[in-house]
Protein backbone atom coordinates (compact mmCIF):
# COMPACT_ATOMS: atom_id res chain seq x y z
CA UNK A 1 0.00 0.00 0.00
CA UNK A 2 1.67 3.58 -0.81
CA UNK A 3 1.59 6.00 2.00
CA UNK A 4 -0.68 9.01 1.42
CA UNK A 5 -0.04 12.81 2.70
CA UNK A 6 -0.85 13.05 6.06
CA UNK A 7 -0.90 9.67 6.91
CA UNK A 8 0.54 8.74 10.23
CA UNK A 9 4.01 6.89 9.44
CA UNK A 10 4.90 4.10 11.81
CA UNK A 11 6.75 4.85 14.62
CA UNK A 12 9.00 2.72 16.99
CA UNK A 13 10.20 4.01 20.58
CA UNK A 14 11.61 2.91 24.25
CA UNK A 15 8.40 0.57 24.45
CA UNK A 16 8.98 -0.97 21.37
CA UNK A 17 8.95 -4.79 22.18
CA UNK A 18 12.01 -6.65 19.36
CA UNK A 19 9.60 -9.80 19.97
CA UNK A 20 7.10 -8.14 17.68
CA UNK A 21 9.57 -7.50 14.90
CA UNK A 22 8.67 -10.71 12.59
CA UNK A 23 4.92 -9.60 13.04
CA UNK A 24 5.77 -6.13 11.53
CA UNK A 25 7.65 -7.38 9.19
CA UNK A 26 4.76 -9.58 7.92
CA UNK A 27 2.98 -6.60 7.92
CA UNK A 28 4.79 -4.07 6.20
CA UNK A 29 6.93 -6.24 3.46
CA UNK A 30 5.02 -5.92 0.06
CA UNK A 31 6.21 -9.66 -0.36
CA UNK A 32 4.84 -12.58 1.71
CA UNK A 33 7.16 -15.67 1.01
CA UNK A 34 7.41 -18.67 3.30
CA UNK A 35 11.47 -18.40 4.65
CA UNK A 36 12.25 -21.79 2.98
CA UNK A 37 11.20 -20.62 -0.27
CA UNK A 38 13.17 -17.74 0.45
CA UNK A 39 16.56 -19.53 1.71
CA UNK A 40 15.92 -21.32 -1.53
CA UNK A 41 15.51 -18.64 -4.03
CA UNK A 42 19.14 -16.52 -2.52
CA UNK A 43 21.03 -20.08 -2.67
CA UNK A 44 19.88 -20.51 -6.40
CA UNK A 45 20.22 -16.26 -7.24
CA UNK A 46 24.07 -16.74 -5.26
CA UNK A 47 24.96 -19.32 -7.43
CA UNK A 48 23.78 -17.90 -11.11
CA UNK A 49 24.79 -14.26 -10.31
CA UNK A 50 27.65 -14.23 -8.83
CA UNK A 51 31.35 -15.05 -9.06
CA UNK A 52 32.94 -15.47 -5.24
CA UNK A 53 36.69 -14.46 -5.52
CA UNK A 54 39.13 -15.90 -2.91
CA UNK A 55 42.19 -14.15 -1.82
CA UNK A 56 45.26 -15.83 -0.71
CA UNK A 57 46.99 -14.72 2.66
CA UNK A 58 50.04 -12.92 1.40
CA UNK A 59 52.33 -13.73 3.97
CA UNK A 60 53.23 -16.76 6.24
CA UNK A 61 51.40 -15.18 9.54
CA UNK A 62 48.77 -14.71 7.55
CA UNK A 63 48.46 -18.39 6.29
CA UNK A 64 48.80 -19.70 9.96
CA UNK A 65 46.38 -17.43 11.48
CA UNK A 66 43.80 -18.19 8.76
CA UNK A 67 44.85 -21.76 9.25
CA UNK A 68 44.30 -21.35 13.35
CA UNK A 69 40.69 -19.80 12.43
CA UNK A 70 39.23 -22.39 9.56
CA UNK A 71 35.66 -21.20 8.69
CA UNK A 72 33.29 -23.95 7.35
CA UNK A 73 30.49 -23.49 4.66
CA UNK A 74 27.52 -23.79 7.09
CA UNK A 75 23.93 -23.35 5.34
CA UNK A 76 20.86 -21.18 6.25
CA UNK A 77 18.07 -23.01 7.45
CA UNK A 78 14.66 -22.60 8.54
CA UNK A 79 12.65 -24.58 11.21
CA UNK A 80 8.43 -25.16 10.70
CA UNK A 81 8.12 -21.72 12.68
CA UNK A 82 9.65 -19.47 10.14
CA UNK A 83 12.96 -19.00 12.28
CA UNK A 84 15.89 -18.62 10.30
CA UNK A 85 19.15 -19.74 11.69
CA UNK A 86 22.49 -20.83 10.74
CA UNK A 87 23.38 -24.47 10.54
CA UNK A 88 25.83 -24.28 13.11
CA UNK A 89 23.17 -23.03 15.98
CA UNK A 90 22.99 -26.93 16.57
CA UNK A 91 25.99 -26.48 17.89
CA UNK A 92 25.82 -24.03 20.06
CA UNK A 93 22.69 -25.62 21.45
CA UNK A 94 24.56 -28.50 22.63
CA UNK A 95 26.90 -26.26 24.13
CA UNK A 96 24.58 -24.46 26.00
CA UNK A 97 23.07 -27.91 27.35
CA UNK A 98 26.79 -28.20 28.45
CA UNK A 99 26.97 -24.77 30.27
CA UNK A 100 23.72 -25.74 32.24
CA UNK A 101 25.03 -29.24 33.27
CA UNK A 102 28.45 -27.83 34.44
CA UNK A 103 27.20 -24.85 35.81
CA UNK A 104 24.75 -26.67 38.03
CA UNK A 105 25.54 -24.82 41.23
CA UNK A 106 22.83 -21.66 41.42
CA UNK A 107 23.60 -19.23 44.31
CA UNK A 108 21.75 -15.46 44.98
CA UNK A 109 24.39 -12.28 45.04
CA UNK A 110 22.01 -11.27 47.68
CA UNK A 111 23.72 -14.37 49.89
CA UNK A 112 26.89 -12.33 49.37
CA UNK A 113 25.85 -8.77 50.18
CA UNK A 114 24.34 -7.40 47.43
CA UNK A 115 21.72 -4.91 48.06
CA UNK A 116 19.78 -3.76 44.90
CA UNK A 117 19.05 -0.40 46.43
CA UNK A 118 20.82 2.00 43.57
CA UNK A 119 23.58 3.54 46.90
CA UNK A 120 25.54 0.29 47.64
CA UNK A 121 28.62 -1.05 45.98
CA UNK A 122 28.24 -4.76 45.14
CA UNK A 123 31.21 -5.16 43.14
CA UNK A 124 32.35 -7.44 45.82
CA UNK A 125 29.56 -9.37 46.54
CA UNK A 126 29.15 -10.18 42.61
CA UNK A 127 33.15 -11.26 42.41
CA UNK A 128 32.37 -13.22 45.60
CA UNK A 129 28.97 -15.39 43.94
CA UNK A 130 31.29 -15.27 40.54
CA UNK A 131 33.98 -16.90 42.31
CA UNK A 132 36.02 -19.21 39.66
CA UNK A 133 33.11 -20.05 37.41
CA UNK A 134 31.27 -23.17 37.37
CA UNK A 135 27.86 -21.40 38.75
CA UNK A 136 24.62 -19.97 37.43
CA UNK A 137 23.98 -15.92 39.73
CA UNK A 138 20.70 -15.12 40.04
CA UNK A 139 20.55 -11.35 40.35
CA UNK A 140 16.77 -10.48 41.97
CA UNK A 141 14.75 -7.38 41.30
CA UNK A 142 16.75 -3.92 42.33
CA UNK A 143 19.72 -2.03 41.08
CA UNK A 144 22.80 -2.69 41.36
CA UNK A 145 25.78 -0.73 41.38
CA UNK A 146 29.55 -2.20 40.50
CA UNK A 147 32.40 -0.78 39.25
CA UNK A 148 32.81 -3.31 36.25
CA UNK A 149 31.63 -7.15 36.21
CA UNK A 150 34.28 -9.84 35.15
CA UNK A 151 32.71 -12.79 33.83
CA UNK A 152 34.73 -16.51 34.34
CA UNK A 153 34.27 -19.39 32.04
CA UNK A 154 30.92 -21.79 32.68
CA UNK A 155 28.93 -18.77 34.10
CA UNK A 156 25.06 -17.85 33.96
CA UNK A 157 24.61 -14.40 35.24
CA UNK A 158 20.47 -14.52 35.49
CA UNK A 159 18.32 -11.30 36.32
CA UNK A 160 14.58 -11.49 36.97
CA UNK A 161 13.77 -9.72 33.65
CA UNK A 162 15.09 -6.41 31.52
CA UNK A 163 14.17 -3.19 34.15
CA UNK A 164 13.16 -5.32 36.65
CA UNK A 165 17.21 -6.34 37.44
CA UNK A 166 19.40 -3.72 36.73
CA UNK A 167 22.68 -3.50 36.96
CA UNK A 168 24.61 0.24 36.76
CA UNK A 169 28.18 1.20 36.98
CA UNK A 170 28.99 3.13 39.81
CA UNK A 171 29.07 6.73 39.43
CA UNK A 172 33.25 6.69 40.53
CA UNK A 173 34.00 3.99 37.56
CA UNK A 174 36.75 5.33 34.95
CA UNK A 175 35.38 6.45 31.45
CA UNK A 176 36.95 3.22 30.27
CA UNK A 177 35.16 0.74 32.33
CA UNK A 178 33.46 -1.84 30.89
CA UNK A 179 29.57 -2.78 32.84
CA UNK A 180 30.26 -6.46 31.77
CA UNK A 181 32.85 -8.25 29.96
CA UNK A 182 34.67 -11.68 30.18
CA UNK A 183 37.72 -12.18 32.48
CA UNK A 184 40.68 -13.33 29.92
CA UNK A 185 40.84 -11.40 26.92
CA UNK A 186 44.20 -12.73 25.65
CA UNK A 187 43.73 -16.23 27.22
CA UNK A 188 39.97 -16.31 26.22
CA UNK A 189 37.05 -17.15 28.16
CA UNK A 190 34.23 -19.90 26.85
CA UNK A 191 30.66 -20.70 27.77
CA UNK A 192 29.33 -17.52 29.24
CA UNK A 193 25.65 -16.61 29.42
CA UNK A 194 24.12 -13.09 30.55
CA UNK A 195 19.83 -13.23 30.24
CA UNK A 196 17.07 -11.13 31.59
CA UNK A 197 18.22 -7.91 33.05
CA UNK A 198 18.77 -4.37 32.46
CA UNK A 199 22.95 -2.53 32.03
CA UNK A 200 22.79 0.90 32.81
CA UNK A 201 26.66 2.63 31.92
CA UNK A 202 25.41 5.23 33.83
CA UNK A 203 26.96 8.08 31.21
CA UNK A 204 25.89 10.48 33.32
CA UNK A 205 28.44 10.48 35.67
CA UNK A 206 30.54 12.19 32.94
CA UNK A 207 28.95 15.34 33.36
CA UNK A 208 29.32 17.46 30.31
CA UNK A 209 31.96 15.57 28.43
CA UNK A 210 32.10 16.00 24.99
CA UNK A 211 33.22 12.13 24.13
CA UNK A 212 32.08 9.47 26.35
CA UNK A 213 34.07 6.42 24.51
CA UNK A 214 38.30 6.16 25.99
CA UNK A 215 39.25 4.11 23.20
CA UNK A 216 39.36 0.52 21.56
CA UNK A 217 36.98 -1.64 22.57
CA UNK A 218 36.61 -0.27 26.20
CA UNK A 219 33.55 2.05 27.87
CA UNK A 220 30.72 -0.44 26.70
CA UNK A 221 27.58 -2.24 28.10
CA UNK A 222 28.60 -5.58 27.84
CA UNK A 223 31.87 -7.25 25.84
CA UNK A 224 32.65 -10.39 24.61
CA UNK A 225 36.18 -10.45 23.44
CA UNK A 226 37.72 -13.80 22.84
CA UNK A 227 34.97 -15.73 23.97
CA UNK A 228 33.97 -19.13 22.27
CA UNK A 229 30.16 -20.13 23.07
CA UNK A 230 28.48 -17.33 24.43
CA UNK A 231 25.04 -16.05 25.05
CA UNK A 232 23.29 -12.99 25.66
CA UNK A 233 19.40 -13.20 26.01
CA UNK A 234 16.90 -11.00 27.04
CA UNK A 235 19.33 -8.10 27.98
CA UNK A 236 18.70 -4.05 27.65
CA UNK A 237 21.95 -1.58 27.41
CA UNK A 238 21.45 1.80 28.03
CA UNK A 239 23.95 5.27 27.44
CA UNK A 240 26.80 2.85 26.75
CA UNK A 241 30.33 5.43 26.26
CA UNK A 242 31.05 3.25 22.98
CA UNK A 243 29.08 0.00 22.17
CA UNK A 244 25.68 -1.44 23.92
CA UNK A 245 26.68 -5.08 22.95
CA UNK A 246 30.04 -6.12 21.42
CA UNK A 247 31.58 -9.38 20.14
CA UNK A 248 35.27 -8.54 19.42
CA UNK A 249 38.64 -9.83 19.32
CA UNK A 250 40.84 -9.01 22.44
CA UNK A 251 41.67 -5.97 20.46
CA UNK A 252 40.23 -3.89 17.86
CA UNK A 253 43.00 -4.71 14.73
CA UNK A 254 43.68 -2.21 12.25
CA UNK A 255 46.62 -4.21 10.40
CA UNK A 256 45.23 -4.19 6.70
CA UNK A 257 42.80 -5.12 4.68
CA UNK A 258 43.25 -9.02 4.10
CA UNK A 259 44.85 -9.61 7.81
CA UNK A 260 42.98 -12.00 9.76
CA UNK A 261 42.96 -10.90 13.61
CA UNK A 262 44.04 -13.39 16.32
CA UNK A 263 41.74 -13.76 19.25
CA UNK A 264 38.61 -14.53 17.89
CA UNK A 265 35.22 -14.74 19.45
CA UNK A 266 32.94 -17.19 17.78
CA UNK A 267 29.32 -18.87 18.28
CA UNK A 268 27.80 -16.02 19.88
CA UNK A 269 24.28 -15.40 20.19
CA UNK A 270 22.48 -12.26 20.87
CA UNK A 271 19.11 -12.24 21.52
CA UNK A 272 16.05 -10.53 22.42
CA UNK A 273 18.29 -7.23 22.69
CA UNK A 274 17.68 -2.96 23.56
CA UNK A 275 19.96 -0.55 23.09
CA UNK A 276 19.64 2.96 23.36
CA UNK A 277 21.79 6.19 24.12
CA UNK A 278 24.70 4.51 22.32
CA UNK A 279 27.97 6.84 21.73
CA UNK A 280 28.39 4.39 18.79
CA UNK A 281 26.61 1.33 17.87
CA UNK A 282 24.12 -0.73 19.38
CA UNK A 283 25.11 -4.10 18.90
CA UNK A 284 28.62 -4.64 16.55
CA UNK A 285 30.91 -7.29 16.42
CA UNK A 286 34.28 -6.95 15.64
CA UNK A 287 37.37 -10.07 14.15
CA UNK A 288 34.70 -12.54 15.57
CA UNK A 289 33.24 -15.75 13.32
CA UNK A 290 29.53 -17.06 13.60
CA UNK A 291 27.47 -14.54 15.62
CA UNK A 292 23.98 -14.95 15.37
CA UNK A 293 22.21 -11.98 16.35
CA UNK A 294 17.96 -11.84 16.23
CA UNK A 295 14.71 -10.64 17.47
CA UNK A 296 16.92 -7.13 18.68
CA UNK A 297 15.82 -3.44 18.57
CA UNK A 298 18.38 -0.45 18.68
CA UNK A 299 17.48 3.43 18.92
CA UNK A 300 18.15 7.10 19.55
CA UNK A 301 22.11 6.75 19.78
CA UNK A 302 24.14 9.61 21.28
CA UNK A 303 26.94 9.44 18.79
CA UNK A 304 29.22 10.95 21.66
CA UNK A 305 32.05 8.48 21.07
CA UNK A 306 32.70 10.35 18.13
CA UNK A 307 33.16 14.14 17.17
CA UNK A 308 29.86 15.84 17.03
CA UNK A 309 28.71 15.78 12.99
CA UNK A 310 30.52 12.74 12.45
CA UNK A 311 28.86 10.43 14.12
CA UNK A 312 28.58 6.58 12.20
CA UNK A 313 26.28 5.65 14.93
CA UNK A 314 24.63 2.64 13.61
CA UNK A 315 21.79 0.18 15.11
CA UNK A 316 23.83 -2.84 13.92
CA UNK A 317 27.17 -3.20 12.97
CA UNK A 318 29.31 -5.95 11.36
CA UNK A 319 32.29 -4.63 11.52
CA UNK A 320 35.74 -5.06 10.47
CA UNK A 321 37.23 -9.00 10.30
CA UNK A 322 33.73 -10.48 10.89
CA UNK A 323 32.89 -13.46 8.80
CA UNK A 324 29.64 -15.71 8.78
CA UNK A 325 27.58 -13.46 10.66
CA UNK A 326 23.54 -14.18 10.45
CA UNK A 327 21.09 -11.18 11.58
CA UNK A 328 17.31 -12.48 11.69
CA UNK A 329 14.27 -10.32 12.04
CA UNK A 330 15.99 -6.95 14.16
CA UNK A 331 14.81 -3.48 14.30
CA UNK A 332 16.47 0.36 14.36
CA UNK A 333 15.30 3.51 14.40
CA UNK A 334 16.92 7.08 14.69
CA UNK A 335 20.42 5.56 13.88
CA UNK A 336 23.14 6.49 11.19
CA UNK A 337 22.99 3.06 9.77
CA UNK A 338 19.93 0.92 10.52
CA UNK A 339 22.06 -2.20 9.59
CA UNK A 340 25.97 -1.37 8.36
CA UNK A 341 28.39 -3.99 6.89
CA UNK A 342 31.77 -2.42 6.37
CA UNK A 343 35.18 -1.85 7.50
CA UNK A 344 37.75 0.75 8.27
CA UNK A 345 40.75 1.37 5.02
CA UNK A 346 42.99 -0.64 7.38
CA UNK A 347 41.34 -3.63 8.27
CA UNK A 348 39.30 -6.71 6.43
CA UNK A 349 35.62 -6.15 5.43
CA UNK A 350 33.03 -8.29 7.05
CA UNK A 351 32.02 -10.85 4.64
CA UNK A 352 29.69 -13.78 4.83
CA UNK A 353 26.47 -11.83 6.08
CA UNK A 354 23.42 -13.44 5.82
CA UNK A 355 20.60 -10.34 6.49
CA UNK A 356 16.99 -11.97 7.03
CA UNK A 357 14.52 -9.53 8.27
CA UNK A 358 15.21 -5.97 9.57
CA UNK A 359 12.75 -3.15 10.19
CA UNK A 360 14.55 0.21 9.85
CA UNK A 361 12.28 3.13 11.11
CA UNK A 362 13.89 6.78 10.74
CA UNK A 363 17.27 6.23 9.84
CA UNK A 364 19.66 7.87 7.94
CA UNK A 365 21.08 4.70 5.64
CA UNK A 366 18.80 1.74 6.33
CA UNK A 367 20.95 -0.50 4.93
CA UNK A 368 24.78 0.59 4.28
CA UNK A 369 27.17 -1.93 2.66
CA UNK A 370 30.94 -0.38 2.09
CA UNK A 371 34.56 -0.67 2.77
CA UNK A 372 36.10 2.62 3.50
CA UNK A 373 38.51 3.73 1.54
CA UNK A 374 38.10 1.52 -1.13
CA UNK A 375 35.68 2.82 -3.20
CA UNK A 376 36.83 5.20 -5.89
CA UNK A 377 40.07 7.25 -7.54
CA UNK A 378 43.31 5.57 -6.74
CA UNK A 379 41.91 3.42 -4.04
CA UNK A 380 43.40 0.06 -3.92
CA UNK A 381 39.96 -2.62 -4.55
CA UNK A 382 39.31 -4.89 -1.26
CA UNK A 383 40.28 -7.90 -0.77
CA UNK A 384 37.83 -9.10 1.64
CA UNK A 385 34.21 -6.75 0.74
CA UNK A 386 32.37 -10.45 -0.51
CA UNK A 387 29.45 -12.13 0.26
CA UNK A 388 26.16 -11.08 1.18
CA UNK A 389 22.95 -12.14 1.08
CA UNK A 390 19.95 -10.34 2.53
CA UNK A 391 15.94 -10.44 1.97
CA UNK A 392 12.95 -9.15 3.69
CA UNK A 393 14.35 -5.74 4.32
CA UNK A 394 11.92 -2.65 5.00
CA UNK A 395 13.33 0.81 5.06
CA UNK A 396 10.53 3.12 6.85
CA UNK A 397 10.99 6.95 5.71
CA UNK A 398 14.94 7.27 6.20
CA UNK A 399 15.58 11.32 7.00
CA UNK A 400 18.32 13.50 7.71
CA UNK A 401 20.23 13.25 10.44
CA UNK A 402 22.29 15.76 13.08
CA UNK A 403 24.76 12.59 13.72
CA UNK A 404 26.63 12.54 10.48
CA UNK A 405 25.64 16.22 8.79
CA UNK A 406 26.07 16.07 5.23
CA UNK A 407 24.93 12.84 4.84
CA UNK A 408 22.06 12.23 2.30
CA UNK A 409 19.17 9.93 3.54
CA UNK A 410 19.00 5.95 1.47
CA UNK A 411 17.48 2.79 1.92
CA UNK A 412 19.82 0.82 0.32
CA UNK A 413 23.79 1.73 -0.62
CA UNK A 414 25.98 -0.72 -1.68
CA UNK A 415 29.91 0.23 -2.38
CA UNK A 416 32.97 -1.54 -2.67
CA UNK A 417 31.24 -5.30 -2.12
CA UNK A 418 31.25 -7.77 -4.54
CA UNK A 419 28.90 -10.45 -4.50
CA UNK A 420 25.97 -9.24 -2.96
CA UNK A 421 21.85 -10.42 -3.02
CA UNK A 422 19.37 -8.49 -2.05
CA UNK A 423 15.96 -10.37 -3.11
CA UNK A 424 12.79 -8.14 -1.47
CA UNK A 425 13.47 -4.77 -0.21
CA UNK A 426 10.53 -2.64 1.15
CA UNK A 427 11.37 1.08 0.81
CA UNK A 428 8.59 2.96 2.17
CA UNK A 429 8.99 7.13 1.97
CA UNK A 430 7.43 9.74 3.98
CA UNK A 431 5.55 11.59 1.27
CA UNK A 432 5.36 14.91 3.39
CA UNK A 433 9.29 14.78 3.58
CA UNK A 434 11.23 16.48 0.82
CA UNK A 435 14.11 13.71 0.16
CA UNK A 436 15.87 16.45 -1.89
CA UNK A 437 16.57 14.43 -5.27
CA UNK A 438 18.55 11.96 -3.56
CA UNK A 439 18.21 8.42 -4.94
CA UNK A 440 16.39 5.87 -2.31
CA UNK A 441 18.67 3.02 -3.42
CA UNK A 442 22.63 3.80 -4.67
CA UNK A 443 24.82 1.01 -6.04
CA UNK A 444 27.77 2.85 -6.26
CA UNK A 445 31.93 2.88 -6.75
CA UNK A 446 33.57 -0.36 -6.97
CA UNK A 447 30.55 -2.82 -5.93
CA UNK A 448 30.10 -5.73 -8.25
CA UNK A 449 27.84 -8.73 -8.91
CA UNK A 450 25.01 -7.02 -6.94
CA UNK A 451 21.20 -8.29 -7.58
CA UNK A 452 18.13 -6.55 -6.85
CA UNK A 453 15.14 -8.55 -6.94
CA UNK A 454 11.79 -7.80 -5.55
CA UNK A 455 12.33 -4.09 -5.22
CA UNK A 456 9.34 -2.08 -3.71
CA UNK A 457 9.87 1.55 -3.88
CA UNK A 458 6.70 4.12 -3.07
CA UNK A 459 6.34 7.32 -1.12
CA UNK A 460 9.42 9.05 -1.20
CA UNK A 461 8.33 13.41 -2.21
CA UNK A 462 11.26 14.34 -4.95
CA UNK A 463 13.46 11.59 -5.23
CA UNK A 464 15.04 9.16 -7.23
CA UNK A 465 14.71 5.54 -7.29
CA UNK A 466 17.85 3.93 -8.14
CA UNK A 467 21.41 5.17 -9.07
CA UNK A 468 23.59 2.94 -10.44
CA UNK A 469 21.38 0.48 -12.21
CA UNK A 470 24.51 -0.16 -14.63
CA UNK A 471 26.83 -1.11 -11.80
CA UNK A 472 23.79 -4.30 -10.65
CA UNK A 473 21.07 -6.63 -12.42
CA UNK A 474 17.51 -5.72 -11.56
CA UNK A 475 15.94 -8.47 -11.40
Amino acid sequence: MKPKRGEKMIHLDKHHDPRTNGMLLRQLSRRAVQPGTLIQENEALFQKYCQPEFHKPFSLSRLLLNRRYPVEPYKTLADQNGLVYPEWKTILDQEYSRLLSVASRTVNVADFGAAGDGKTDCTAAFQKALGNGRVKVIVPEGIYLVKGLKLPSWTCLCGSGKGVTVIKLHPHAPKKTRLIQNAHFHRGNHHISVEGLSLDWNVERLGNEERTAAGNNRSSCLTFAHVTFGWVKNVEAAGAGLHGFDVSSARYHYLGDGFLAPGRSRYIWLDGLTASGFGDDGITTHHSDYCFISNSFCYNPSGKAHKKGFSNSNGIEIDDGSRHVWLYNNASSGCFGGVEIKAHHNASAASHVHLYGHLSVRDNRSFNFRHIGHHKGKDSDSKSADHIVAANLVSIAPVFTDLYEGSTPRSLVVSAYRNVVINGLTALGDPDYDFKGNPVVAIQYRAKNVILKNVEISGFQNAKRIKGKDKCVLL
